[in-house]
């Protein structure tokens, strides 16, 4: 059963929490990070999570996202999600962090202490189809673009991220 570090606004633990059961209802506040990864062009690889994801299946997001487990530090867990997911793993460093909360229909919410990771790679990328459906280089105007004309398609926190982190004067 995979646990998730309960946190305060201040993001300092204050206990742990079964995955799933965080995510219930409005959620409990909890220790997340979101990776960004970007090539050597600027562009940022993007994911379509899995139609199997309970929350925001079937949604555009940023590289990939989780939670470091008990113990583990967020870059640590970073670089092991990007090798689970998307088999290939780079350096990163943090780049921000914010605290949201996002509900998803009547099946649960998110909230987040989320720490933003970014890093650097142009070899292959191999996703593991039961987290990502598709996967895409895309450049950051682009994006933004696709983000205002079809905001339903993208997940809440990769909204919140690409304005807040990537802005034409933020870019990594």
């Amino acid at each position: 059963m995979k646990r998730v570090v309960l946190v305060d606004q201040e993001d300092k633990e204050i206990g742990q929490l079964e995955k799933k059961e965080a995510h219930f209802g409005a959620g409990r506040l909890h220790r997340a990070f979101s990776v960004f990864i970007f090539n050597n062009q600027g562009e940022l690889l993007i994911q379509k999570r899995a139609a199997s994801k309970m929350l925001w299946p079937g949604y555009w997001s940023n590289t990939c996202c989780s939670h470091p487990g008990p113990g583990e530090e967020v870059i640590e867990a970073g670089r092991r999600r990007l090798q689970e997911e998307l088999n290939f793993s780079c350096p990163l460093e943090k780049f921000g962090s914010f605290v949201y909360s996002a509900r998803f229909k009547d099946i649960g919410s998110e909230n987040e202490f989320c720490h933003v990771l970014v890093g650097r790679y142009d070899g292959t990328v191999n996703p593991d189809p039961t987290e990502i459906e598709e996967i895409k280089w895309m450049a950051l105007s682009e994006i933004m673009e696709e983000v205002e004309k079809k905001p339903e398609q993208w997940t809440p926190w990769f909204k919140m991220e690409i304005k807040k982190f990537f802005s034409d004067d933020k870019i990594y």
